[in-house]
């Protein structure tokens, strides 16, 4: 059967979301997850739209991606199309010619999971593997030890503080009161929670955004920050501890997340939290 590509409408939108729930497995390699979209979802729903792809074969969604900035596209395939030669070569024909409306011309990089011939199929075209990443994981099936900070669920009377940390962790984060009103009416959201840790004097020290995939599949943690002026006291992993908790208590089985290698303090951060790292995936990368 032909295998074709799309970019979904913004009604046909809330489906994508259920697509990558269904793939989700702690036996599988960590992937794309629902809360990355979900995490997207900030920039609203016609933003997020316009920057999936799908393919598809014989009515069935076969993989998907999500373009993550101008020059990223991160994606997964269904769990049976990992081993499929004919879908790795028409994906790798699809990402490399800017004229297929995936990514543009000059560089990109493209995240698939190690498993997939995506890698091999694109070496083949020029393309090169990019710096390392390291995913972690942690088991879910055990309690999770007491934080030791107060942390409160984010909702709408306290989206104030949960985005002035998001903006305080990360110099270049744009995340607003209307990006987190956008994003919390996504779909994926319906899974999602965003915590805030506070110390002994009240301030907001650290945030977190949690994501389900629904109960017995891996839930994810996508983004975590501390505060820069209160880092180095521990809330990175009392957050950590927060968010595997939260997804624990919506059925996860394990919660994973993934940083870039040379990051040694948020490897560290994430290994305190009893997350154990896997090994390292890398995009593949081409320069211009």
């Amino acid at each position: 059967m032909p295998i074709t590509l799309r970019t979904p409408g913004v009604d046909e939108l809330g489906g994508v979301p259920d697509v990558l729930r269904q793939w989700q497995d702690d036996a599988a390699p960590p992937q794309l997850h629902p809360g990355d979209l979900g995490w997207f979802w900030r920039f609203g729903a016609r933003a997020t739209a316009g920057a999936v792809r799908t393919w598809h074969r014989d009515g069935r969604i076969i993989a998907l991606g999500l373009l993550d900035g101008p020059g990223l596209f991160r994606m997964t395939l269904a769990p049976d199309a990992h081993g499929d030669a004919e879908l790795a070569r028409r994906l790798a024909d699809d990402l490399a010619d800017p004229e297929r409306g995936v990514l543009g011309a000059g560089p990109a990089a493209v995240e698939a999971p190690e498993s997939t011939l995506v890698h091999a199929a694109l070496a083949e075209r020029g393309w090169h593997r990019d710096e390392p990443w390291t995913p972690l994981r942690r088991d879910l099936t055990a309690p999770v030890p007491d934080p030791g900070l107060r942390i409160e669920v984010a909702g709408p009377e306290r989206v104030g503080e949960r985005t002035a940390v998001q903006r305080a962790a990360f110099e270049v984060s744009t995340f607003t009161e209307a990006r987190w009103r956008a994003m919390a009416a996504g779909p994926a959201y319906a899974d999602g929670r965003c915590l805030v840790a506070y110390d002994e004097g009240g301030t907001a020290v650290a945030a977190v955004t949690v994501w389900s995939a629904g109960p017995g599949r891996p839930g994810l943690l996508e983004p975590m920050g501390v505060h820069r002026d209160h880092r180095r006291r521990g809330h990175g992993r009392a957050i950590t501890l927060a968010a595997a908790a939260a997804l624990r208590a919506l059925g996860a089985s394990s919660a994973f997340v993934c940083t870039p290698t040379a990051n040694t303090a948020a490897v560290a951060t994430y290994t305190a939290a009893g997350f154990r790292p896997l090994p390292v995936t890398r995009d593949s990368r081409r320069d211009g």
